[in-house]
This record gives C-alpha cells, sequence and structure tokens, in this order.
C-alpha cells in the first residue's frame, strides 16, 4: 500500500464549543495520509500520474482556517471529503486533527481525533 504522507500541518483556526475558541482562535496541527497507488509516478516522474501534495495542502488549510466547526471530529471529516472528492486518484485517507492547546484544565500534550475514510465505489 503506497502513501503520501503530509505531517504536522501547522494552522491557526477558529473550532471548538466555548465562544472564546470562535473568538479567538486557537492552534490546529494535522496530520494526513493519502493511500494513493505511487508505482506509476514512479515509472514515469509525471505529477499527472500522482497527487500533488502542495495542492492538498491548500485544501486542508481552507478547511482548518475557514468557518468554524463545534468539532475537530467535523473538521477532520471535511477534510477528509475534500481530498476524496478533489483527487481522482486518492483511494483512502486518514486525518488526524490535533488541538494542542484545548481549554481544559490539567497536564497534557495534547487531544486529537483521527478517521479513515475510503472513496465510494
Amino acid at each position: 500500500m503506497d502513501k503520501i504522507l503530509l505531517t504536522n500541518l501547522q494552522f491557526y483556526g477558529y473550532h471548538g464549543l466555548l465562544p472564546e475558541e470562535n473568538k479567538l482562535g486557537q492552534r490546529f496541527n494535522v496530520d494526513v495520509e493519502m493511500i494513493v497507488d505511487l508505482k506509476k509516478p514512479g515509472i514515469t516522474d509525471d505529477m499527472n500520474d500522482s497527487i500533488h501534495y502542495g495542492q492538498a495542502f491548500e485544501l486542508i488549510k481552507e478547511i482548518v482556517e475557514g468557518e468554524p466547526y463545534n468539532l475537530i471530529e467535523a473538521v477532520a471529516g471535511a477534510i477528509a471529503e475534500k481530498l476524496l472528492t478533489s483527487f481522482n486518484l486518492l483511494e483512502a485517507c486518514t486525518v488526524k486533527v490535533i488541538k494542542p492547546d484545548p481549554p481544559i484544565p490539567g497536564h497534557y500534550h495534547s487531544v486529537a481525533v483521527e478517521i479513515y475514510r475510503e472513496k465510494s465505489k
């Protein structure tokens, strides 16, 4: 199984249930694993046979830095849906959305959700 990985993408967005999250915003990190057959582009060296990760980054950025969602589950779902519908060669993807600084008391590294979605056949 071949993959294109985009890791630790960093954005600033306004997602969350609390009013201050929607007003002040916070950092979000995103990891994406795109499952795509890379045999042909490995031979042809032609971008048309692969997925342009710069374009994928921009699509993810539009969602994370765009209209607010209440839940990071919804952010992850929107990213997966956008990637799957935007790239014909993409077979499936795993999307992880990380909130490094959620407004909850305690000591922790971060909170995150991770989803896996496949293209409908």
